[in-house]
């Protein structure tokens, strides 16, 4: 399946960015958000990687749908940490990084998947 490309034009040209590295954009912020023990895989993602959908063996989707970046990503949260707090963290992580390094606005979806009891 070939790769899919966000197109950005700008005065002299288009630039062109890869799903995947969107993904890996919002990725790298999330796991580094305080509570985040992982991204993993969520419920319907194996299934969206076997019809092509992008980003879904790293735990993170992204699809754009002309205006704006959606990402859907599965976090693992660590235990005895609001789960909600979590959460809007790692939304606010991944928008951030995302809008500042592409100029594309985004909405950010998190799914808990699970918790780490790490001891």
């Amino acid at each position: 399946m070939p790769e899919t490309y966000i197109t950005v034009p700008g005065e002299k040209g288009s630039v062109y960015i890869s799903e995947d590295v969107i993904a890996g954009i919002a990725g790298a912020a999330i796991a580094d958000v305080d509570g985040v023990a992982g991204l993993t895989h969520a419920a319907g993602q194996e299934m969206g990687e076997r019809f092509g959908r992008k980003g879904a063996s790293r735990g993170v989707s992204v699809d754009y749908d002309g205006s704006a970046v959606q990402i859907d990503a599965a976090i693992l949260a660590r235990y005895g940490e609001s789960i909600a707090a979590i959460g809007e963290r790692a939304q606010a992580a991944a928008a951030a990084a995302v809008e500042s390094m592409t100029g594309l606005p985004s909405v950010v979806n998190i799914l808990v998947a699970g918790v780490s009891f790490e001891k």
